[in-house]
């Protein structure tokens, strides 16, 4: 029989992370601007990374030693070591990206079991959030590669839509690890001479000395980009590169290649039947009728693949969500804030006169995203078919729907004359307005939350708010 205490022991070791008269290390964050006393035998016995800096560092004349971590958020070290003394770690009010960060740090600190709980809600309750702020995610997973079920979650999204990375303004910031991981995959949804493009691109500009005219490339330039390469180049698929691309684009740097693989991709184009001392890999599975138009801009700055899933489906009133991947309708921008402005008027300018819209917001300072469908023509228009909505993002666990209750007044027409003030208005329940012309100089827009005019109260942090942004889209049935 074994009886466990582990409450009780919880609270007495958060007692004695508390307790400042019995410590023996000292760690700075934030710049030194914020100090935390702890004590090395807990920190070494309960994470292998602080055992290591621990055993580099001196007691001063206190015997007290100290870490210095500058660049960490105090806020977030203070849960860590909450966690390391009590095993407790509380997210009920934590924003998704401090929960991200924290996921980030708790890996730093090699806290296994806190990194990989946290990487496991990421992909299973917060997937739009990660697909949403793809790149920053994309980009800080692979620092220290142990969150392998986030990489594979991403790298099944870059494998499918490659543009995502390869075609971003930041690529060459792509760390070696990402890089590779990627060129590791057999479905990865690119042309075999595209991959060696990018690759190419990419190790020259960890090269930045390397001169712009390749006939001034010297034995040993072609050296560094063969170093910097090296572990990129095993993994290109050289044998299903046809012989054109092969001499336009391989040959000007056949220098970076190992001896034996030029003659054996030489021999390969003179004779493919005879066998060569290099293996080759196999083709890679690239469904051309199933990749996007390649693009660099995804069609919303605000919401996801999902989000327009979900308000598909709302659409049609079906009881399931659409899947990401068969949405039936296409939301084609008609106005975005941050692109065309946020005056009030300019959203009558060019949104007047457009049916079937959806127009959505995203409330300054949260995670929430609230918005409309239907539209304005004059005065108050009845329709059974116009919702308001709240979508699932960030700390938002749950998206919520809202249908039109009293429907003579589901949408109002604003008069020319305070067309300045007020922007799309829908039956008290939702409008964006304001007094300085601007929906995002000032906190007025609406969300009074009625349930006189739509069936359901839309959760916001305040009745009122400004907004960073928001969209119009025209919803067209494809």
């Amino acid at each position: 029989m074994s009886l466990k205490f582990f409450d009780k022991l919880s609270q007495n070791l958060v007692e004695l992370l508390n307790d400042r008269y019995d410590y023996n290390v000292i760690i700075n964050v934030e710049n030194s601007e914020k100090s935390f006393t702890a004590h090395s035998n807990i920190l070494k016995y309960r994470s292998s990374y602080f055992r290591q800096e621990l055993e580099n560092i001196q007691p001063n004349e206190n015997n007290i030693k100290i870490i210095t971590k500058p660049n960490i958020s105090s806020k977030i070290f203070d849960v860590i070591l909450k966690y390391i003394y009590g095993g407790i770690v509380n997210l009920e009010k934590a924003e998704t990206r401090f929960i991200f960060d924290l996921m980030l740090m708790a890996n730093e600190f090699e806290l296994t079991e806190l990194s990989n709980e946290l990487e496991t809600i990421f992909i299973e309750d917060k997937a739009s959030w990660l697909k949403t702020h793809f790149s920053l995610v994309y980009r800080s997973i692979f620092v220290k590669e142990n969150l392998k079920n986030l990489e594979n979650f991403c790298n099944d999204i870059v494998v499918k839509y490659p543009n995502l990375i390869f075609d971003s303004s930041d690529f060459t910031s792509l760390s070696e690890s990402s890089l590779v991981s990627l060129l590791q995959r057999d479905d990865l949804q690119v042309k075999e001479i595209e991959i060696w493009d990018y690759v190419i691109k990419w190790g020259i500009a960890q090269n930045p000395t390397l001169p712009t005219n390749l006939e001034d490339w010297t034995k040993e330039k072609f050296l560094a980009l063969k170093t910097t390469l090296q572990q990129c180049l095993p993994h290109i698929r050289y044998f299903h590169i046809t012989n054109i691309e092969i001499y336009e684009k391989i040959r000007p740097y056949k220098k970076i290649l190992d001896k034996q693989l030029w003659e054996d991709i030489n021999q390969h184009i003179a004779a493919p039947n005879l066998p060569i001392k290099t293996i080759i890999l196999p083709p890679r599975s690239v469904l051309v009728t199933e990749l996007p138009p390649r693009t660099t801009k995804p069609f919303s700055t605000i919401i996801s693949e999902d989000h327009a899933a979900e308000i598909s489906s709302w659409i049609d009133r079906e009881t399931d969500t659409y899947s990401a991947t068969n949405i039936p309708y296409k939301f084609e921008l008609i106005l975005r804030g941050t692109r065309d402005g946020f005056a009030p008027q300019t959203f009558w300018n060019i949104c007047h006169g457009h049916a079937c819209t959806i127009i959505v917001a995203k409330v300054k300072g949260t995670d929430e995203i609230i918005g409309d469908n239907n539209y304005i023509k004059d005065e108050w228009m009845e329709t059974k078919d116009s919702f308001i909505f709240s979508l699932k993002n960030g700390n938002i666990q749950d998206s919520i729907i809202s249908r039109v209750k009293e429907t003579k007044y589901a949408i109002f027409n604003v008069c020319i004359d305070n067309q300045n003030c007020f922007g799309p208005y829908f039956g008290y329940g939702f409008s964006l307005c304001s007094d300085e012309f601007n929906f995002n100089l000032d906190s007025i827009s609406l969300c009074d939350n009625s349930p006189d005019y739509y069936e359901k109260r839309i959760k916001t942090s305040s009745d009122k708010f400004s907004i960073d942004n928001y969209e119009v889209f025209k919803v067209i049935k494809e």
